[in-house]
């Protein structure tokens, strides 16, 4: 058996005997500023350890999402109606999208923003609208004229109104004219207004009752809520009337437009009412299932939401006013716009962002720029014709966490302006994506390499403490030894 005293001898630590050590108030000192030390340089290696590094570098776009891109979208056009707002894409390489409705929902809003009822559902628009082939111009004038002064009067005094609302220099106003005017003179001849009344077929001309068609809009700031020529409107008498601002909730047809099917849908309006019911009760409603008949929108501005796919080339977003079968006057067209989120890519969970804002505490911010942004074009005929538009540069940047979590962002910058054109005014959003992408990986120190840096302080601390101790105690020996000397 190997003996106690073999053992002690490969002792590193030997120690001395306390009655051999002296203790020292220089010593006393040193200790405590050492103590100090050691206690100051690991809290500052323990921060070191615990803050995050990251490393940043540029590289060729290699996305997992593939050729395509995604763009979520919630903006606000307080002067744009939900029945003509239209969401187009286009890009570079030829990819033309009109009218996208799929993935995108339109409410309309009151002059806060705030939206006055469900979703607005625009209807299929894939048939063009049918018009007549010839025109006789013997058709006469079979339809009345209203104006801001028998409106009223003249609504209250048929269960149905149907209304033209038209422009003398539209071309689809002059297309109809002429079916309008003869189905309405069938319609007079069948339902005589003295004897029958269940039924009535009128028109007005926006650019001579202007107060009119801006009736049923509530915005001072927006322009007009008949904003396409011509605009047919379907009013019901008893429950055609709001208590709140006197407006009229009513039906936009959107059927053909030639004479046959004019007048097939004024029999369908009347065939419901009966004579009697219409002059005993003078309240009546009747539910149309027929798709060209739905509600009109109830203020003259959009709420617009949802996302759009888009190819990861150069390409743009726009909304404007679109119609297959309406005219619209550019000059009175407003596309001012609050922009409550516009994003690209997949949204970003609370939890994703904030490992992404650990990594770089700045990153994050360039995620939704143009959020809570408002562009307006006052209605001022130095305004008019204005599109706005804005140009995005896009960028994605992907972080590698150290838990090995993916975590991708696009982020973009924006530069607005708004542009005088002859074409009816838009808000155009032109994005262009690099062909780069930002890859930072967030890097893990060791705790090996901690335990190691820690073991160095207190060993660095305690050493370099014991060479100045042994230094400040020779010392004073020495000019002890040195004054007893010049005594003796």
């Amino acid at each position: 058996m190997v003996s106690t005293s073999k053992i002690k001898s490969v002792d590193f630590f030997r120690k001395i005997p306390r009655d051999l050590t002296e203790a020292s108030l220089s010593g006393a000192g040193l200790s405590i500023i050492a103590a100090f030390a050691m206690i100051f340089l690991f809290g500052m290696e323990l921060n070191d350890y615990m803050t995050v590094s990251s490393s940043t570098s540029v590289v060729i776009d290699k996305s997992s999402d593939g050729d395509f891109l995604r763009i979520d979208f919630d903006m606000s056009f307080p002067a744009l109606s939900c029945e003509f707002a239209s969401i187009d894409v286009s890009d570079v390489l030829g990819t033309n999208r009109l009218n996208i409705t799929k993935t995108v929902r339109k409410y309309s809003i009151d002059p806060n923003l705030n939206p006055t009822g469900s979703e607005f559902r625009s209807g299929p628009t894939a048939k063009p609208i049918k018009h007549d082939e010839e025109v006789d111009e013997e058709y006469g004038e079979g339809s009345v004229v209203l104006n801001a002064k028998n409106f009223d009067r003249i609504s209250h005094q048929h269960a149905i109104l149907v209304v033209n609302f038209f422009a003398p220099w539209c071309y689809w106003s002059n297309r109809l004219k002429p079916s309008w005017e003869k189905a309405a003179k069938i319609i007079r001849e069948r339902y005589d207004p003295e004897i029958d009344g269940r039924i009535l077929m009128g028109k007005v001309d926006c650019t001579e009752e202007t107060d009119l068609c801006r009736r049923y809009f509530l915005d001072k700031v927006c322009r007009n809520h008949i904003q396409g020529y011509p605009s047919i409107r379907i009013f019901r008498k008893g429950s055609d009337v709001r208590d709140d601002h006197g407006h009229h909730d009513h039906e936009s047809y959107y059927g053909d437009r030639d004479t046959d099917s004019l007048v097939k849908t004024m029999e369908e309006l009347v065939a419901p009412i009966s004579l009697q019911s219409q002059k005993d009760s003078g309240s009546l409603h009747n539910e149309t299932k027929d798709d060209t008949k739905r509600p009109a929108p109830l203020a003259g501005g959009c709420k617009i939401e949802g996302f759009v796919r888009v190819k990861k080339v150069p390409g743009n977003l726009i909304i404007s006013a679109r119609s297959a079968s309406h005219s619209f006057d550019a000059s009175q067209m407003n596309m001012s716009h609050v922009i409550s989120h516009f994003s690209f890519g997949k949204k970003i969970s609370p939890r994703e962002m904030s490992d992404m804002k650990r990594v770089l505490p700045y990153l994050g911010g360039s995620y939704d720029r143009l959020t809570g942004l408002s562009y307006i074009s006052n209605p001022s005929d130095s305004n008019a014709n204005v599109t706005i538009e804005h140009y995005l540069q896009v960028v994605k940047t992907e972080v590698m966490t150290r838990s090995y979590k993916l975590v991708e962002e696009y982020e973009y910058t924006a530069h607005s302006s708004l542009v005088h054109s002859l074409h009816i005014p838009a808000a155009k959003f032109h994005f262009e994506l690099s062909p780069m992408q930002v890859l930072i990986t967030e890097n893990s120190k060791s705790f090996s390499h901690f335990i190691t840096n820690l073991c160095a302080i207190i060993g660095g601390v305690f050493t370099v403490a014991g060479i100045l101790d042994s230094i400040l105690h020779n010392t004073v020996r020495l000019m002890k030894k040195v004054e007893l000397g010049k005594n003796f």
